[in-house]
């Protein structure tokens, strides 16, 4: 089939106008974005996205006549080009095919990476490679052999450098290349890594990546910066830009095996350039120098628009049947949110999952499946057995990895595509992270373009919007500019969302579903501990600071789960976008939710919460946070947590109307209340801290009682007093341990002659659910336990216990404590009662609550009137039993009765 504008080139102003339909109508048009690319290369043919870090000038003008562009329609029933490579030739049908094996933009080895948008917060697989976490073992294919630099025609030294020209590569560069392989293999599974091939796809960590960075000064004296890893993590790519920045301007040692040249005679080391060539370097580095925190880098967006031209390659397609999917294919059900939608799709509609999980072969994905869900606290039983099919595959490679029969079958028995499926990592660059997160969705848009039509359910992200400075963030809103997001992660999700609106073109149904951060889930609390978000939320309640910020787009997983596969199985929902964002948290709301649990934060500007976190990190590390410290350190990641905190609220219009026409619950603010269990779990694991007993406390009054003690057995003759301070360190407190803390002194003679210090004390409203004592008679309102110590250094113990008893005397019964004490260690000696009195009960613990200063006015009475109203309720509920139990005896018409009910 010829392609489209074969016999002549595009022209530029029907670029420009395509482009402002993809972006809607604001950023850079094409040319312009070129421009910035390749600035005066016009006329020059398209450098091939493999041609090794654009080491000839990049001009991506319209295409000669005998180089068809990238808008080529292939027949159905065939793949899409994987490769932007293969344009350079006319299409042939079986160049358009996935699998045929051709040069990528990054020749990078078929091996698995991370691919969920929270895989990376649980225990990593074996046969996985994380991010952060490196599998004990894998076997990965050979890489795509590696292009070989083009010769340099006599006439360019003479030429002056153009814009992004590497400086000339020394005579020893392969092997240098060969070094730096070789030592990056020591951090990969296998042991070895290509020189074209991705250090992180490899199995390659960010913690391996600090250590390499140090091997690579320690043993080759090559000073690498460690965003420039994260940017590009190809040993060729590593050395091109890093002598290209140093102008080679002093020899790199080489190791004793690698400096001997086919002779057997020593290698001399890499040469000093001369003055001339030093000059040269240094002015094409003045030339081509950008501020890269601020904009993306030009290799980066040549990529970008090549991945993107990749989209045109789809068939056209029809419209699919508009019933709810009954057989799904799901990508990323071992991560975070995947594994959750998996849950709800089972518990919501009647279909059948297929699950593609990175494994050697069904048994391991079925057990990495299994293993992921429970470590969710999701079930993992034999009716989601029957009802799941795993598929071991990899979204990175051609056809998910998957056999030809098998993705033949899948392209005529599916009826819904859903893409989960990511690697997430802010570190990482563009280069090192499209082949999960663009090409992967490009090979299910062509699954659900095979066979019969299929909707694709594609899971992007609000980081499309993380430029700073943009004015909204709407569903239907222009995103951001491409130029201008400069993370990895931001640039993929981009790239990925946009070439799918141009699938749209096709016919192909896709909906994009837009999470913000993925909080923990309200129930259970499973987090994802290397969500951007829950690291921040760590931070905050660990150091209890805040930066100042605008918004926090987050929602827990349940919700966005829950609304997710609702999306998924309504006909009329399909084909939209959607933000599962919830409804955004303010400054305020975050500084109010944490204070009333106790977690009173200290405000700061950014760079002065950044770098005091970062001290506190380095001061006391926390292995859980490592990867927030990375983010931390690095100005790329930097510029993402900058437009995170510093954009507007998402808004949701569309979805909230879905949300409501279906009935489900209503977007709500992940407030403390919803946090409650995450925090209580990232306290467990070491990443947060909750309020504790010896922090300030957040509310407190004093309580005095009066009355008898003496001899157990003998009648209470004694004075006894106690004068108590009890508090409250935050609400979280009551509400899951619904205990008070206790200080102050008791004073009983009969005991010691001088007062008793409370060291440790607890006072348990309703305790063990105010379970009645003595055949139901009693029924405890308060129960006291406190650790006293003398003047003399001896320990004593006092417990008691505040009853209710279907008696008329209710005030007295409030306020009346039974009381046994004793040395520590043995049984007690004396008993009695002590009394509050009633003209301090009022004075004290109503009109003298006291609450943390540090809160505003407005905080102080919500707090008392929380506070009151919590305690109220309680001892409501204690008062009420024993008369329930009483009038439940009174109609009770057994004829025989019970011993309790004679004695009654």
């Amino acid at each position: 089939m010829p392609e489209v504008n074969e016999t002549g080139p595009a022209p530029a102003d029907q670029r420009a106008t395509a482009e402002a339909i993809e972006r809607g109508g604001i950023g850079l048009s094409v040319t312009d974005l070129l421009a910035r690319v390749a600035p005066g290369a016009e006329g020059a043919r398209p450098a091939a996205p493999d041609e090794p870090e654009l080491s000839q000038p990049v001009a991506l003008a319209a295409p000669e006549s005998s180089r068809p562009v990238a808008s080529a329609v292939a027949e159905p029933g065939q793949s899409v080009a994987r490769d932007e490579a293969e344009l350079s030739q006319p299409v042939a049908p079986a160049a358009l095919e996935f699998s045929q094996p051709v040069a990528s933009v990054v020749a990078e080895p078929l091996r698995p990476v991370a691919h969920d948008e929270a895989e990376l917060s649980r225990p990593v697989a074996p046969d996985e490679a994380h991010p952060s976490h490196p599998p004990a073992s894998a076997h990965p294919e050979p890489a795509a052999a590696p292009h070989p630099e083009p010769d340099p025609s006599p006439g360019d030294e003479a030429a002056p450098a153009p814009r992004d020209e590497p400086a000339p590569a020394p005579r020893d560069e392969p092997a240098l290349v060969s070094a730096v392989a070789a030592l990056a293999g020591r951090y990969v599974p296998a042991g070895h890594l290509p020189p074209d091939a991705d250090f992180f796809d490899a199995g390659g960590t960010s913690v391996h990546a600090v250590e390499l960075v140090a091997a690579l000064e320690a043993d080759l004296g090559l000073t690498i910066d460690l965003d420039e890893v994260f940017a590009d993590a190809r040993p060729a790519s590593l050395v091109r830009r890093a002598t290209r920045a140093a102008g080679v301007a002093t020899a790199v040692r080489l190791p004793a095996a690698q400096t001997t040249n086919e002779t057997g005679t020593p290698a001399p080391a890499l040469p000093v350039p001369s003055p001339t060539a030093t000059a040269t370097a240094t002015a094409t580095a003045a030339v081509t120098a950008t501020p890269s925190d601020a904009v993306a880098r030009p290799e980066d967006l040549a990529r970008i628009l090549s991945d993107l031209s990749l989209a045109d390659r789809l068939p056209f397609v029809g419209a699919p049947e508009p019933t709810p999917p009954r057989r799904v294919l799901l990508t990323g059900a071992t991560g975070f949110l995947g594994s959750h939608m998996l849950l709800d799709l089972l518990r919501h509609s009647d279909a059948h999952v297929y699950c593609l999980v990175r494994a050697a072969d069904e048994e391991a994905a079925l057990a990495r499946l299994g293993e992921a869900l429970k470590g969710y606290a999701l079930p993992w039983s034999s009716e989601v057995r029957r009802r799941v099919t795993v598929l071991p595959g990899d979204i990175r490679e051609p056809r998910l990895g998957l056999p030809d029969d098998l993705w033949d079958r899948l392209a005529g028995e599916l009826d819904s595509v859903v893409s989960v499926a990511a690697a997430v990592d802010f570190l990482r660059g563009y280069p090192s992270l499209r082949a999960s997160n663009v090409l992967g969705a490009l090979t299910l848009a062509e699954l659900a373009a095979r066979g019969r039509p299929k909707p694709l359910h594609h899971i992007s992200s609000v980081a499309v919007f993380n430029e700073v400075g943009i004015p909204s963030m709407g569903e239907d809103d222009p995103l951001a500019h491409i130029d201008r997001l400069v993370a990895g992660y931001d640039q993929s999700k981009w790239a990925a969302e946009v070439a799918l609106r141009r699938a749209r073109d096709h016919g192909l149904v896709v909906t994009a579903l837009r999470p913000g951060g993925i909080g923990g889930h309200t129930r259970t609390g499973a987090y994802n501990p290397q969500d951007l978000s829950s690291g921040l939320l760590s931070a905050f309640a660990r150091y209890r600071t805040v930066p100042a910020f605008r918004h926090l787009n987050a929602a827990p997983v349940d919700w966005v789960s829950r609304v997710a596969v609702a999306a998924i199985c309504e006909p009329d929902a399909w084909g939209f976008d959607y933000h599962l964002t919830g409804v955004p948290n303010t400054l305020d709301d975050v500084v109010r939710d944490m204070a009333l649990g106790g977690m009173h934060v200290r405000v700061s500007d950014w760079e002065e919460w950044r770098a005091g976190t970062l001290a506190r990190l380095e001061a006391e590390p926390v292995p859980e946070l490592g990867f927030l410290t990375r983010v931390l350190r690095s100005p790329t990641a930097l510029k993402l947590c900058e437009a995170t905190l510093t954009g507007p609220a998402a808004t949701a219009d569309r979805t909230d109307a879905l949300v409501e026409a279906l009935g489900l619950p209503p977007a709500a603010r992940y407030d403390a209340r919803a946090q409650l269990k995450t925090f209580e779990r990232l306290a467990g694991d070491g990443l947060a801290r909750l309020p504790h007993k010896d922090d300030q406390p957040y509310l407190w009054f004093s309580e005095t009682t009066e009355g008898g003690i003496g001899p157990v057995g003998a009648a209470p003759d004694g004075p006894c007093s106690m004068a108590l301070t009890l508090s409250v360190a935050s609400m979280h407190q009551l509400v899951t341990e619904r205990r008070v803390d206790v200080r102050g002194e008791v004073t009983c003679p009969a005991a010691h002659p001088a007062p008793l210090t409370v060291a440790r004390g607890d006072v348990w409203v309703r305790p063990e659910e105010g379970i009645p004592h003595r055949h139901g008679l009693r029924h405890p309102l308060l129960r006291y336990r406190l650790e006293l110590t003398d003047a003399d250094g001896g320990r004593w113990w006092l417990e008691g216990y505040k009853y209710a008893r279907a008696r008329r005397d209710l005030w007295r019964q409030t306020r009346t404590l039974t009381v046994e004490l004793g040395r520590e260690g043995r049984p007690a000696s004396l008993t009695g009662e002590v009394v509050v009195p009633a003209d301090t009960y009022v004075r004290d613990q109503i009109d003298g609550i006291r609450v943390d200063p540090r809160l505003t006015g407005r905080e102080k009475r919500a707090a008392k009137l929380t506070w009151l109203a919590w305690f109220g309720l309680e001892m409501g509920r204690g008062l009420a039993g024993p008369f329930a139990r009483a009038a439940a005896d009174l109609l009770d018409l057994r004829r025989t009765p019970n011993p309790t009910e004679n004695h009654r």
